[in-house]
């Protein structure tokens, strides 16, 4: 402390003690001119203060879906699918249960989308094995032989990413509203074989460009699905039920099917002057002919 501050300090008290007759508030105020001439102390924690560790941010674990992929690979043929081998198959209830744990924060747009069209695929499988139905996805859940409204599509049955979901709510809720890419359609499968054929792999963000158009090229080129390249073209009834992912009129359509197609039919499809005929759905299950275990 200065020595300016101890003989101003010495000087108060003497007042304070020495002049009987001064007044209460004066003798009061002494006390506020100590505390104001005495030095203030640094806050400890300033003085002391350390600039702490940054923050680890953990990594985030690729989304896996290696399991499901080996299991489409052993038991998809030609779109057709073992779905006695996936029900007897420890690994694909895993792989369910794998789904439901995933976090998709900080995944990119193609990494989620991959997500979801597995999980679509995954558990439509999981629905004809849980249900033990072996011609037609729609015999489940039918009352009194009538369909329901949404059908086995309506069940709650899709645990992903934290979330309970029917598979209605998963294509339309989630991958038609949040992505917005016509070709998801080449993609889904409905267990019929008169949907895209299931691929003998899965989707992954790294390669869901490549599958995308790979799917798309096998759909509209398989002539039991469609039959573009002839004089009079028959389409899927899917393009007609998702009439404006594909755009909003006929010319529309055409522009984007001609990406996959060249010469005479690509022009064609480029003019709009092409028929809009349907080739009926088949919906009996795509299963493959398997030797009962």
């Amino acid at each position: 402390m200065p020595n300016n501050q101890f003989v101003l300090i010495a000087i108060l008290y003497t007042m304070s003690f020495s002049l009987r007759r001064v007044s209460k508030v004066a003798r009061r105020w002494v006390p506020a001119v100590l505390f104001a001439a005495a030095p203030v102390a640094a806050p400890v924690a300033a003085q002391s203060a350390a600039v702490p560790p940054p923050t680890r941010v953990p990594t985030r674990v690729p989304i896996d879906h290696s399991a499901f992929d080996g299991l489409l690979r052993a038991h998809v043929t030609d779109g057709l699918v073992d779905y006695d081998a996936f029900r007897d198959a420890a690994a694909f209830r895993r792989y369910l249960t794998s789904l439901e744990r995933v976090s998709l924060a900080g995944a990119d747009d193609e990494e989620q989308l991959a997500f979801w069209i597995n999980a679509y695929n995954a558990y439509t499988i999981q629905l004809i094995v849980a249900h033990g139905e072996r011609e037609s996805i729609r015999n489940i859940d039918r009352t009194l032989g009538v369909l329901r409204l949404k059908g086995p599509w309506s069940e709650p049955i899709v645990r992903a990413a934290g979330r309970t979901l029917s598979l209605d709510e998963v294509e339309h809720r989630i991958i038609r509203k949040d992505f917005k890419d016509p070709r998801i359609h080449f993609a889904l499968v409905s267990a019929a074989k008169g949907s895209p054929p299931l691929r003998s792999e899965a989707y992954t963000g790294a390669e869901l460009d490549r599958q995308l158009f790979d799917q798309g090229r096998r759909f509209l080129k398989d002539t039991t699905r469609n039959q573009i390249e002839t004089p009079f073209p028959r389409l899927s009834p899917i393009f007609t039920y998702y009439r404006s992912d594909f755009g909003n009129s006929r010319s529309d359509l055409g522009a984007y099917l001609a990406t996959w197609f060249d010469g005479e039919t690509k022009k064609t499809l480029e003019s709009g002057r092409f028929g809009m005929r349907e080739i009926p759905f088949d919906w009996s299950l795509n299963a493959k002919a398997v030797t009962r275990r």
